[in-house]
Parts: structure tokens; sequence; C-alpha cells
């Protein structure tokens, strides 16, 4: 199974020093039954994508607790058994929960598929979005609109071995 790990650039220098993910638990986005069922598609690739922009959604949190982290959303594609992406059943299932998964350990990055990065002129975007993000929460509607800005910027594809450009 694929799955989609939001992280900041500091947890992906952190990963890439460790050589890996975790430790777990880590908290990732996958296709998960919710997620079919939300986006109401059968095609792979769009509920893929489906799942990498979750993850987006997760890194901008991520942003949002850490000011001093740069400002661009990272997520890493990582394949792992499908009996180590757990998805909590009993758990309150909000927009923000659709298509997460638990991962109990720590992941290797050599098991990484892809790094996924904003662009740097992303970064105004990416900057008003996280700090609207709590009003957006609370239901302002000025606010959701510019979080939703950080969403018409795509993410990047970058491969494993560019890591190190990105932290750069």
């Amino acid at each position: 199974m694929r799955v989609y790990v939001p992280l900041t650039l500091p947890g992906l220098a952190q990963a890439h020093k460790a050589g890996e993910l975790g430790p777990g638990p880590l908290t990732a986005y996958a296709v998960t039954p919710a997620l079919r069922e939300w986006y109401v598609s059968d095609d792979v690739e769009e509920l893929e994508y489906a799942a990498l922009n979750r993850a987006a959604s997760a890194s901008l949190r991520l942003l949002a607790g850490d000011p001093e982290a740069p400002r661009r959303r990272i997520v890493v594609a990582v394949d792992v058994a499908d009996k180590d992406a757990a998805t909590d059943p009993d758990g309150a299932l909000t927009v923000s929960s659709i298509g997460e998964v638990r991962i109990a350990g720590p992941v290797r990055l050599a098991k990484a598929a892809a790094v996924h990065a904003d662009a740097d002129d992303a970064a105004a975007d990416v900057t008003a979005a996280a700090d609207a993000l709590g009003a957006a929460d609370q239901g302002d509607d000025d606010a959701q609109f510019v979080v939703d800005g950080a969403e018409d910027h795509e993410l990047l594809w970058f491969g494993v071995q560019e890591i190190p450009g990105l932290l750069g």
C-alpha cells in the first residue's frame, strides 16, 4: 500500500539523518474505504492524488504548529505492507481524518518512492494559509479562502536521492 506521510522540512531533515521516518506511530494518508466513499471515484490514480492532498493538508497543520519551519509542505510517499497501515474504525470520522492511517513503527527512508514538496513560489501562500488555519477551523470563510490558496499550488515530485538538495 502506498501511504503519504506529512512532514515539514525539519522533519524531512531528521528522517534523512536517521535514515527512517519515525519513530512510530506515524500518521499517514492512503486510499482507505472512507477516502473512496468521500472522493467517489474508482480511478486509483485519482484516489492516490486525493490521499496525497490529504497529507499536504496535514503538512500545512504541522507548519501551523511550528512557526520556525520553512513554509513548504512536504509529503513522503512510502510503500508499506497493507497490514502495517491501520485505520481506526472506531475513531471519529472528521473531514480532516478521511484517508488517515497509522503506521506502528518506523519506516526506512529507503522504502520511499518519492518526496513531494512545494515550489519556492508557494511560500507566501503557504505562510498565509498556515497563519489562517485556526480561523478557518472556526468557520471563518475568508480564512478558509486563504487556506484554499495554498491548495492551488501543486506539490512537485522529487526522487529520494534529491532530498539533500531540498534540504540545501
